[in-house]
């Protein structure tokens, strides 16, 4: 036992780490690569929780500099990496899209670093020996690049659609304009009211304000989203008050091959007192 202990309180190859502090500071990087693999499978991915890899670095570089200060920054920022509000945050919307549609890690980057920490590493181990600034882009190509390949291998994929849902391809395609409308709009003060006037649900693809290149889910007046409205049955469109109008895209329960389109125009408040509905 104690033949051991003195083993790990003997200096590596760098001075002022010893193979314990080593060891520490390869747990403190096994704890994040579990934390980030846990926090994928939220679909959720780093974000100031990259802030990791430079603390780690802050500490490793206090013993060999022999600079305090360096270690009390390594301690902050792994601390800020680990409690941030926003340290894992789920993978951005792309404007105009729908949220399956989102901005996802790349296999890319990390599968680069690992390779160049590997190349490193090696070139080192064949040389023998290895200076600060090696052992500094290993590290970092390491861990980085073993932390971005959990985040883009266990982050869920989105869920798609079965082959008769409508979806944002309903947009491009040539709607048909009922003479008679199978939906009907009521404005309220922070927006609108749809409802389903026809006799059969309604499966709505998506929505837009008029001369907006958009595309939204529909959702119920609690915000939760919704994609079939029943007959009779009414969902909330959020609206600014500069909206002149809006667009539906939709398919009836009936006949899923046949896309349709809803519009509505008004005058908004801007320029009458009254919004007047079309």
């Amino acid at each position: 036992m104690t033949d051991l202990s003195l083993a790990l309180l003997t200096p590596t190859g760098l001075p002022g780490v010893t193979w314990l502090y080593a060891l520490a500071l390869a747990a403190l990087a096994v704890f994040w690569w579990v934390r980030v693999a846990r926090e994928a499978r939220r679909d959720r991915i780093p974000r100031q929780g990259w802030w990791f890899v430079p603390g780690l670095l802050a500490l490793l570089l206090a013993g060999p500099t022999e600079l305090p200060a360096l270690f009390g920054v390594g301690v902050a920022l792994l601390l800020l990496a680990e409690f941030w509000p926003l340290a894992y945050v789920r993978p951005r919307r792309i404007p105009g899209h729908p949220p399956e549609r989102a901005r996802r890690p790349r296999l890319g980057w990390p599968l680069f670093g690992l390779v160049g920490g590997f190349l490193l590493l090696s070139s080192a181990l064949m040389a023998g020996e290895a200076n600060l600034a090696t052992v500094l882009s290993v590290v970092a190509a390491l861990v980085a690049g073993v932390g971005g390949l959990l985040a883009a291998t266990l982050l869920p994929r989105p869920a798609r659609r079965p082959p008769n849902e409508p979806g944002f391809a309903l947009r491009w395609q040539t709607p048909l304009v009922p003479e008679w409308p199978e939906l009907s709009l009521s404005l309220t003060g922070e927006g609108a009211q749809l409802t389903n006037t026809s006799p059969q649900s309604v499966r709505v693809a998506g929505w837009s304000p008029a001369r907006t290149n958009a595309w939204l889910r529909l959702r119920t007046a609690e915000g939760t989203p919704l994609d079939t409205l029943p007959a009779g049955q009414s969902a909330y469109l959020p609206l600014q008050p500069q909206a002149s109008g809006l667009r539906v895209w939709y398919v009836l329960s009936g006949d899923p091959q046949r896309p349709r389109l809803f519009r509505a125009d008004w005058t908004p408040p801007v320029a009458q007192p009254q919004r007047v509905l079309n």
